[in-house]
C-alpha cells in the first residue's frame, strides 16, 4: 500500500514502508474537525475564527508540503519558504483574537513586537521549526520520539488548549513506538506535519518561548549543516560498518555525537532524544518560573 524505501543503517538493508505521516495528518485533521464541531454546538466556540480549525489547516498544509517533498523531492531553497503560505491562516487568529504580540527571550527579557509580532515572528517561527525538524532525522525513531517530547512538553502547560492534540499525539506515539523498531518511516510527509503542529500549537497557545528553548538541540543541528554548507560547501555525512555509526567530521548533530566515537544507532537516537528531554525541561522549568 506504502511505497518503501531502504533502511541503509540496517544490515542488508532492508525495504521499509515510507511515508506513514499521513495516517497522523489524516487523523488529526479528522479529530479537529470534530472538536470543532462540539465546541460549535455546545456553544463553546463563539469567534469566527477557530484554533482547531486553524491547527487543522496548519497540518494539512505540512503534510502537503511534505508529500511534495517526497515525490519531487524539493529543494532547499524551496522548503525553507513554502511553510510561509501555512502562516497566513495563523495570521489571521492572532489578529482576530488579539493574541499577546510580546514573547519572552532569553537573555533579552520580554519583547514587544507590535505589528511586526503577526508579519514577521508567526512567518518565523513557522519557517525555523518546520525546517529545524525536517532536518534532523534519517534515523528510525529520531524523527518521531523527538517531537513527541516537544509535544507533550507544550501540552502540559497549555491549559485547555491541550485538547487539541490529545489524539494527533497519540496517534504519533503509535508511529513513533513501530518507528522506533524500524517496521515504518513517516517520511517527509510527518516530520513537515509534526514540525508545522508544534509551531502553529505554540502560537495559539501563546507558548512562542517555551517552544524556542525545547528547539535548542534542533537550531544547533541546522546552524551546524548550514554553516558547514554554505562555508565550505561540504555536507554532513554518517558512515555504517554493518553494525554501528561513525563519522571523521562535526557537520550536524548526528556527525558530532559519532564522531571517532562509534555507536549503534538506537546509542545515538537515544542521546539526542535525552537532550531534547532535557531542552523541553528547560522550556518547562522557565515557563512556570515566568507565571
Amino acid at each position: 500500500m506504502f511505497p518503501k524505501a531502504r533502511d541503509i543503517h540496517k544490515p542488508n538493508k532492508p525495504l521499509v514502508p515510507n511515508g506513514l505521516g499521513v495516517i497522523y495528518v489524516v487523523a488529526s485533521v479528522s479529530y479537529l474537525f470534530l472538536v470543532y464541531g462540539f465546541f460549535k454546538l455546545t456553544g463553546i466556540e463563539t469567534s469566527d475564527v477557530s484554533p482547531a480549525l486553524t491547527l487543522a489547516v496548519c497540518i494539512l498544509f505540512g503534510g502537503f508540503m511534505g508529500l511534495l517533498d517526497d515525490w519531487m523531492d524539493l529543494r532547499w531553497r524551496y522548503k525553507a519558504f513554502l511553510p510561509l503560505i501555512a502562516a497566513i491562516p495563523l495570521l489571521s487568529l492572532a489578529i482576530r483574537l488579539e493574541l499577546r504580540t510580546s514573547m519572552t527571550i532569553p537573555l533579552f527579557g520580554t519583547i514587544d513586537f507590535g505589528v511586526y509580532y503577526y508579519f514577521i515572528i508567526i512567518p518565523l517561527i513557522v519557517t525555523i521549526t518546520t525546517n529545524t525538524v525536517n532536518q534532523l532525522g534519517g534515523l528510525n525513531g529520531l524523527e518521531t520520539i523527538c517531537p513527541a517530547l516537544i509535544m507533550i512538553g507544550l501540552m502540559v502547560i497549555s491549559g485547555s488548549h491541550a485538547i487539541l492534540l490529545y489524539v494527533p499525539l497519540m496517534v504519533w506515539l503509535l508511529l513513533a513506538f513501530f518507528n522506533f523498531q524500524g517496521k515504518i518511516f513517516v517520511g517527509n510527509t510527518g516530520s513537515f506535519a509534526i514540525g508545522m503542529t508544534l509551531a502553529a500549537f505554540a502560537i495559539i497557545s501563546d507558548l512562542k518561548t517555551s517552544l524556542l528553548i525545547s528547539l535548542l538541540p534542533y537550531i544547533f543541528n541546522s546552524s551546524l549543516i548550514l554553516l558547514n554548507y554554505f562555508f565550505f560547501r561540504t555536507r554532513a555525512r554518517v558512515s555504517f560498518d554493518g553494525k554501528k555509526l561513525f563519522s571523521d567530521h562535526r557537520r550536524s548533530l548526528i556527525t558530532l555525537i559519532t564522531y571517532r566515537r562509534p555507536l549503534s544507532e538506537r546509542q545515538v537516537v537515544v542521546i539526542i532524544s535525552l537532550l531534547v528531554a532535557a531542552s523541553t525541561s528547560a522550556a518547562l522549568l522557565v515557563q512556570w518560573l515566568l507565571l
